[in-house]
């Protein structure tokens, strides 16, 4: 049977470059993830993945990347049972199935509508999860998404796409339709940007990296009612887990300790989570 055809291109593309990473770790003997969802779509696909030219190493990062927003995402359902989860930009990702959410949780994966359709078409309807076909900019789809209840919001791998004024915007809006909650993300600085937009997945696609974020404190100053709960600086103190580092390729295994010595190096990416509004403070 021909596989589905992929007609994604610039940003929408790079969705590609996530699913292959995460369905190539989870082949790996040793998966952190194992996300056999990312693999089963990923064969039902019809694309030259050979041309994202993905390494173990990028495999590796992607997948301690996603795992630790579930940790996060576990841990914010396990507080609050009754929460409404946004997945920003959710691409192909599986984490409502790798998640696997009580039926209690109202689950929304949002993204552009061609990238929602082929969703569609690769993963079942589960219970619980609304699919948003919107752009993540446009304000309407946030009518869909309950007022009353404490909300997680995931931004994984979208932010830095945007331009600045929109993801200021964003956050303004979803923060200020929800009674509060927590927004996790991943953010790089404008150094970290200029080096991703290097990697030859990034530059296959031709997607424009355009927000940057240097230190969380930029965004305190914008959102006072934002609370820096955790950071996670790739190179830095408390970044990248050894074990998985050890998982890397010889080079990634020198290099990311030396890096890590380095202030400008060390801080070029981070996993950042924030609480905002009146949803408690319990559990951290």
């Amino acid at each position: 049977m021909a596989g589905e055809k992929v007609a994604l291109q610039g940003a929408q593309e790079t969705l590609l470059v996530t699913l292959c990473a995460k369905a190539g770790e989870s082949r790996l003997p040793d998966s952190l993830l194992g996300d056999r969802f990312a693999a089963e779509a990923l064969a039902r696909l019809d694309y030259d993945f050979d041309g994202l030219k993905i390494d173990r190493d990028m495999m590796i990062g992607i997948a301690l990347r996603a795992h630790v927003i579930d940790g996060w995402t576990r841990a914010f359902l396990g507080r609050h049972p009754e929460a409404s989860v946004l997945h920003l930009g959710c691409g192909l990702d599986s984490r409502v199935f790798r998640i696997a959410p009580a039926a209690s949780v109202r689950w929304f994966d949002l993204d552009y509508p061609a990238v929602i359709a082929l969703r569609e078409r690769l993963y079942p309807a589960r219970e619980g999860c609304t699919l948003l076909a919107s752009s993540v900019t446009e304000p309407g789809w946030l009518a869909a998404v309950p007022r009353d209840r404490p909300a997680l919001v995931i931004a994984e791998g979208i932010l830095p796409y945007l331009p600045p004024e929109e993801v200021t915007l964003l956050l303004e809006r979803v923060t200020g339709h929800l009674p509060g909650g927590e927004i996790v993300f991943d953010a790089y600085s404008r150094l970290g940007l200029a080096l991703i937009a290097w990697q030859p997945s990034i530059r296959a696609t031709g997607a424009k990296l355009l927000w940057s974020l240097d230190e969380p404190e930029e965004l305190l100053r914008q959102f006072p009612r934002f609370e820096l709960v955790e950071e996670l600086a790739g190179y830095g103190p408390g970044g990248y887990d050894p074990h998985q580092v050890a998982r890397m390729s010889l080079v990634a295994r020198l290099a990311i300790p030396v890096m890590g010595l380095v202030p400008a190096l060390s801080r070029i990416g981070r996993l950042l989570r924030f609480r905002f509004g009146s949803v408690g403070a319990e559990g951290g």
